[in-house]
């Protein structure tokens, strides 16, 4: 199959499931997750109709948003701090905010350009090899988030453990459960910048779990990129 056609069975496949699930077809946003490939991919993904790409290092991140400013560029990997700069006014929406002392740094650089830096909190679902906030302390960082005036945070993320899509079904499950336990904790405090609309979760493997659970955003690299993946 071409990256064309790969894309466009993704795309039919999401609206489906949308669909079964009692979603409108167009509720979840695929993003074409190009950290693997070059530019060339990137330019034909986009001839193909992808126009949402998710990067995870700072570098190129900057290297393919300067390339298609058109497009919309996601950062969807490890935060480091000295490399928000290249981070903060490109990207869209940061997917993978957890920690407060970054948050205050994306709310410096987005002030000096100003702007308002898009963001969700990523949750970590209890796998100590991932990053991520615990869930116990997600309402204290919504808190931090809601005093500063160029971070928004748009919602949350996770990553469910990989190979067993019952556990990715039940990680998705919790997140939304999640997120409507604190956006009552934030209408309860008189908080109303703080929307958590975005549930950024599934990927090539698991996408078809996170549908169902309310997945507004899902992940999709190697289904779409790779041409051996199956």
């Amino acid at each position: 199959m071409t990256l064309r056609e790969r894309y466009e069975a993704i795309a039919a496949e999401v609206a489906d499931a949308c669909e079964a699930c009692g979603r409108p077809r167009d509720a979840v946003r695929v993003i074409g997750v190009s950290k693997t490939v070059d530019i060339d991919a990137v330019e034909e993904a986009i001839a193909a109709g992808v126009h949402d790409f998710g990067e995870n290092r700072p570098a190129e991140l900057a290297r393919k948003h300067d390339a298609f400013p058109q497009e919309r560029w996601h950062f969807i990997g490890n935060i480091q701090s000295r490399q928000l700069n290249m981070v903060v006014g490109r990207a869209c929406l940061i997917h993978s905010l957890c920690q407060e002392s970054h948050a205050d740094r994306i709310e410096r650089l987005a002030a000096e350009q100003g702007i308002v830096q898009d963001v969700l909190i990523e949750v970590n679902d209890g796998e100590e090899n991932k990053q991520g906030l615990p869930a116990d302390d997600l309402l204290d960082m919504l808190l931090h988030c809601a005093a500063l005036e160029h971070v928004r945070v748009r919602g949350l993320m996770t990553m469910a453990p990989q190979g067993d899509m019952d556990r990715a079904a039940a990680t998705f499950k919790r997140l939304a459960e999640l997120r409507d336990s604190m956006r009552a904790a934030l209408r309860e405090r008189g908080i109303e910048n703080v929307d958590l609309h975005e549930l950024s979760m599934g990927m090539s493997d698991d996408y078809r779990e996170a549908i169902p659970q309310g997945a507004t955003m899902v992940r999709i690299g190697r289904a779409i990129f790779s041409e051996n993946y199956a």
